[in-house]
């Protein structure tokens, strides 16, 4: 929605950009920013700067940036609207809300209440005579009354409208059950329930909020398992299963396992740092959360081939993180005539006991090793056609660790399994090295060289005029934020002349700020800009002010030359002017010496 500009320039000077993101991010000063680890991806080295002065972000890992609404967007998964909300409610300031946006924040606020009273209405049922097949489950699962109460278990009973009727009789319309994923169309214009004759697992988020369920069936129809959809409140790839519960654990680290049920197990059985992540693998989305609360993961999927592919992705997401990575590996159980059959944390506990467990967890091997024998087990060592292809596959996995001193002592190790020096090895992972350097020293100076060139429109030829105006509109633009006392009522310049989309519109949000009298500030344009526009132009905009502290009169009168010589070529190009009388007016100025880019 369009809010007052009056009203954003209010929030955003509330909400200083150093305590919005100080309360995400351990941040220390280096010189006029501060630095941290970045909450946007994984890192061991801080790359995350905050400039209060400008206040804005950015993280010369990732490139993400911007002013203090788009970090909320970001790190909370919010829209524009419902960030600033987030941030007036941070400052104590009503929002004025338009009749569109006010409707989609009531929606959200109904979804929460919603699937808040349907999650309390399945535990009244649990204790009811229509909760009595999913009472014998848990017995059966040997999973406690208290357990369940813990975790807000619940039944659905084996009915068609059982939750239908129910809401709806306390003032719920339908379109809202359909939104929260609760009821299906039948297709036919009739509704029914779409939980049934299951357990239900209400999935809670850090904030208390019931923002979706998991299920289980209680017979042997598929599906076994049956989530939630995604929904205006609800992302999977945003949310772990128990780490509302986790969040408080007194242990160091936190277990990431598959199912649901695995994680009832666990807490139940005095592990309660254990969460899920919905069915999916883990995704980058839920390594930020987790960032929050824990600097130590241990992996404890299931000991098949699909845990094992979810393994190795997560390896590679948490790669070079700030996080500490182990991997419980659980071992096959022999089954009563003698087949080895893989068992699940759940599985675990019941077959061993919390005591093995523990021992289980205390002597998890950390990620590097686990990568190391998965591939190592792909090969015939003894076999000089194998062992070629290992040292490949080693190598080019060693090349992604990031520690020096990591990755020597892993490459001795590597070495000694395949029985080779380890100088063979040091030898190719430096030639792998090499060849990342080059390919990211290419892109950086393909990006120096054209630093418009990303966001450019594909239908846009970009002229040398136009790349050296666009440097001269960066150039107008952070001079308009530093000293917009330069900037006169009568500015030579217009948005029309910019050569690069981004930066006109950019230059006509800010100009039009100057023009009411207030500051231009690029924090306040987030409403206008996508996420990546914005984390480009704060990338564009990281140089070294004290350049700028002299000779500012100068430099702006350089610029205006610059873009107006460049707009000059283009309406010629174009056919707009005649090019008889640009001749002119070029001889007739043709002693300017001006021109002169300042970058």
């Amino acid at each position: 929605m369009a809010f007052p500009q009056s009203f954003l320039d209010e929030l955003v000077s509330r909400c200083d950009i150093v305590d919005v993101v100080g309360s995400y991010v351990q941040l220390t000063r280096k010189g006029a920013n501060l630095f941290g680890l970045c909450p946007f991806h994984s890192e061991k080295t801080g790359s995350f700067s905050v400039a209060p002065d400008k206040q804005i972000y950015y993280c010369f890992g990732c490139k993400k940036g911007g002013g203090v609404v788009n970090f909320i967007m970001e790190e909370e998964n919010l829209t524009f609207p419902d960030a600033v909300r987030f941030l007036a409610k941070r400052a104590g300031m009503e929002v004025p809300e338009e009749e569109g946006d006010r409707e989609a924040g009531l929606l959200r606020q109904r979804l929460l209440e919603l699937n808040r009273d349907a999650a309390r209405f399945y535990h009244q049922l649990l204790q009811q005579p229509q909760g009595q097949a999913v009472r014998e489950y848990l017995e059966r699962r040997q999973i406690r009354w208290n357990t369940a109460v813990k975790f807000g278990m619940g039944a659905s009973p084996d009915a068609w409208d059982v939750l239908l009727d129910e809401m709806t009789s306390r003032g719920y319309a339908k379109s809202e059950l359909l939104a929260a994923g609760l009821i299906v169309d039948n297709k036919r214009g009739g509704f029914y329930d779409k939980f049934r004759n299951r357990l239900m697992l209400p999935v809670i988020d850090t904030r208390g909020d019931v923002v979706a369920f998991g299920s289980r069936v209680l017979d042997k129809s598929e599906p076994k398992y049956m989530n939630s959809s995604e929904t205006p409140v609800y992302s999977k790839r945003r949310v772990l299963y128990g780490l509302n519960l986790a969040k408080k654990t007194k242990r160091p680290n936190i277990i990431l396992c598959e199912g649901n049920l695995d994680i009832v197990t666990l807490h139940q059985a005095g592990f309660d740092n254990a969460v899920a992540s919905m069915g999916t693998a883990l995704t980058v989305e839920q390594t930020r959360l987790l960032s929050r609360f824990t600097k130590e993961l241990v992996l404890c999927y299931d000991n098949d081939n699909a845990g094992k592919v979810a393994t190795e992705r997560a390896l590679q997401i948490l790669n070079n993180s700030e996080f500490s990575v182990k991997v419980l590996q659980l071992p096959r159980r022999r089954t009563a005539d003698g087949e080895l059959v893989k068992q699940d944390a759940d599985d675990f506990i019941k077959n061993q006991g919390p005591g093995a467990f523990e021992r289980l967890l205390d002597g998890s091997e950390n990620g590097v090793e686990f990568r190391m024998a998965q591939i190592a087990g792909k090969y015939d060592l003894s076999d000089d056609k194998s062992k070629v292809a290992y040292c490949e596959e080693i190598c080019t996995f060693l090349a992604t660790i990031s520690s020096v001193s990591e990755r020597n002592i892993y490459t001795v190790r590597a070495a000694e399994i395949a029985s080779i020096p380890k100088e063979s090895l040091e030898y190719d992972i430096s030639i792998i090295l090499k060849k990342q350097r080059r390919q990211e020293y290419k892109k950086d100076i393909h990006k120096a060289l054209n630093p418009t060139i990303e966001l450019q429109p594909k239908d846009r030829k970009m002229r040398i005029e136009d790349t050296l105006s666009a440097r001269a509109e960066l150039g107008i633009i952070r001079l308009l934020t530093l000293d917009d006392g330069l900037f006169k009522s009568d500015f030579p310049l217009n948005a029309n002349m910019f050569s690069y989309p981004l930066y006109s519109k950019v230059f006509s949000f800010l100009w039009a700020e100057h023009l009411s009298g207030r500051r231009p500030q690029i924090s306040l344009i987030a409403e206008n800009l996508t996420q990546d526009e914005m984390s480009f132009l704060v990338s564009a905009l990281q140089s070294d002010n004290k350049r700028f502290e002299a000779n500012r009169e100068i430099m702006l009168s350089d610029y205006i030359h610059v873009i107006q010589t460049a707009h000059k070529k283009r309406l010629i190009s174009d056919g707009s002017i005649d090019p008889l009388a640009a001749a002119i007016e070029k001889n007739k100025n043709k002693k300017n010496t001006g021109g002169k880019l300042h970058g």
